[in-house]
C-alpha cells in the first residue's frame, strides 16, 4: 500500500522545485536534507496537531482524543506556557476531522502543524498588552495568541474595557482574499464580546511602523515565504518556475516587514519573526541584516524554550541562541519552522 501511495505522490511532486531544493538545501543542511526531503515528499507521514479553543465548550473532546492516541503537547516545563493553552498531538500520522465554518457557532479546535505554535510561545504575550500580528492570515497564530492571553470579563465589563483601550489585538493581512479568510477564522474561534478587542485590517505591513510608531508591546511577523511543503506540490510547473524566480525578492520584503515591525514596537517590546521555509536567505540572513542595520534592536535567547520542547521537535544544530529551525523527520514530522526573537531597547 505504501508503494502505491509513493507512486501517486511522486507524480504530484513538482520536479522543478525539488531539483532547486536539492541543490540549495544539500549545501545549507548537509546530511540532514535527505531526512527532511523524505518527510516533505511523503504527505502520508505528516502529522497534525489540535489546538483546543478556550472559548468553546466541548465536553468529551479531550477524552475522545485520548482514546485515539492523542496526548497533551509541551509536557515539559517551559519558560512560558499559559494554563489555557491546550494542544494535543500523537506520534502516528493522520488528521483529526476538520470542523466547517458555521456563522454564529464557535469551533472547538484548530488543526495545525505543531511547530507553528513555537512563534506564539516565543512571543510570551501577557494579558493587557497591545499585540500586532503583522501578516496574520489564515489566522492560526492569531487564534493561538488569543488562547494564551485575553482578559476574561463579563460582557458589560468587557464592553467598557474595549471602549477605553479601543483594541487589544491587531490582526493585519494585506492580501484581500487572505484577509477575508482571516476574518472568517477569527469569527469561528472568538466570541462576540471579545471581538471588541480585536481589530482586523488590510494595511501594507511595510507601512504600519510609520502609521503607528511605538504603539505595540509585542509584534509577530510570520512573514510571507517560500513555503517548502506546498511549493513541492505545485500543480503548475510554469507557476512553480515563476515562484522560484521571484524567490530572491522575498528576503527584501521580509526585511521591510521586520523594519516596520521594529518601528511599531514600544521600547522594551519584543518581536518574533517566523517562516515555514528552510531557506537561510529568508531566515538567519534576514535577522542578521536587521540586527546589523537597527542599533536599537538586540537578540533574545530562546534556547530555554527549545530545550523544553526538544523531545517533540528536531532542531538544526549550530543555530544562534536567539533562533531555531525545526526540521521534519519521521515520527516528528513538524516544520519546517524558523523562529527568531528580538527586543527593542530604545527609540533610536
Amino acid at each position: 500500500l505504501e508503494k502505491k501511495r509513493q507512486g501517486k505522490v511522486q507524480k504530484r511532486i513538482c520536479q522543478v522545485v525539488l531539483e532547486h531544493f536539492e541543490k540549495q538545501y544539500t549545501a545549507e543542511l548537509g546530511d540532514a536534507w535527505s531526512r527532511v526531503r523524505d518527510v516533505l515528499t511523503s504527505p502520508w507521514c505528516w502529522q497534525h496537531a489540535l489546538l483546543l479553543n478556550r472559548f468553546s465548550q466541548s465536553p468529551g473532546l479531550e477524552s475522545s482524543l485520548a482514546e485515539q492516541g492523542y496526548q497533551p503537547a509541551f509536557p515539559a516545563a517551559l519558560p512560558y506556557l499559559p494554563a489555557a493553552f491546550r494542544c494535543y498531538t500523537r506520534p502516528a500520522p493522520g488528521r483529526f476531522p476538520a470542523q466547517k465554518h458555521q456563522p454564529g457557532r464557535l469551533k472547538d479546535y484548530y488543526l495545525l502543524n505543531a511547530a507553528s505554535l513555537l512563534p506564539v510561545l516565543a512571543l510570551e504575550v501577557e494579558d493587557g498588552e497591545d499585540v500586532l500580528d503583522l501578516c496574520a492570515a489564515p489566522g492560526g497564530k492569531s487564534v493561538a495568541i488569543l488562547q494564551c492571553a485575553c482578559p476574561v470579563f463579563t460582557s458589560f465589563c468587557l464592553f467598557v474595557f474595549s471602549v477605553i483601550l479601543f483594541f487589544l489585538f491587531h490582526c493585519n493581512e494585506y492580501d484581500d482574499l487572505r484577509s477575508r479568510w482571516l476574518e472568517q477564522t477569527i469569527e469561528s474561534f472568538i466570541p462576540d464580546p471579545l471581538m471588541n478587542l480585536i481589530r482586523v485590517s488590510k494595511l501594507d505591513g511595510r507601512q504600519i511602523g510609520d502609521l503607528q510608531p511605538e504603539f505595540y508591546d509585542k509584534v509577530l511577523v510570520d512573514a510571507p515565504c517560500s513555503n517548502d511543503r506546498s511549493w513541492l506540490f505545485s500543480a503548475d510547473p510554469q507557476q512553480a518556475l515563476l515562484r522560484l524566480m521571484q524567490r530572491k525578492e522575498l528576503s527584501s520584503l521580509q526585511f521591510q516587514l521586520l523594519r516596520s515591525a521594529v518601528k511599531a514596537l514600544r521600547p522594551g517590546g519584543s518581536l518574533v519573526y517566523s517562516t515555514c521555509t528552510l531557506s537561510k536567505a529568508e531566515n538567519s540572513d534576514v535577522i542578521n541584516l536587521i540586527l546589523n542595520s537597527c542599533r536599537n534592536v538586540m537578540p533574545v535567547d530562546i534556547s530555554g524554550m527549545a530545550r523544553g520542547v526538544s523531545q517533540e521537535f528536531t532542531f538544526l544544530s549550530g543555530m544562534q541562541q536567539h533562533e531555531l529551525l525545526v526540521l521534519p523527520e519521521r515520527g516528528r514530522a513538524w516544520g519546517p519552522m524558523y523562529v527568531a526573537k528580538l527586543k527593542k531597547v530604545s527609540s533610536t
